[in-house]
């Protein structure tokens, strides 16, 4: 299994344990806000290469 696979199924998984753990609106303000904080804590610079990864895959 790859690297992103794993990574991808731990998400998963977190994303499940946390709707059973807590309730529906906190797991979703967990599961939106952490990616969400995570890409404002990003330098201009890495935010920029950021997206130009993601538009040279979208390219494909």
């Amino acid at each position: 299994m790859s690297t992103r696979a794993k990574v991808a199924t731990g998400g998963v998984v977190a994303g499940v344990i946390l709707l059973w753990v807590l309730p529906f609106w906190a797991a979703l303000l967990v599961i939106v806000g952490v990616p969400a904080a995570a890409y404002l804590l990003l330098d201009p610079s890495q935010r920029r290469r950021l997206s130009r990864a993601t538009r040279k895959q979208l390219g494909r």
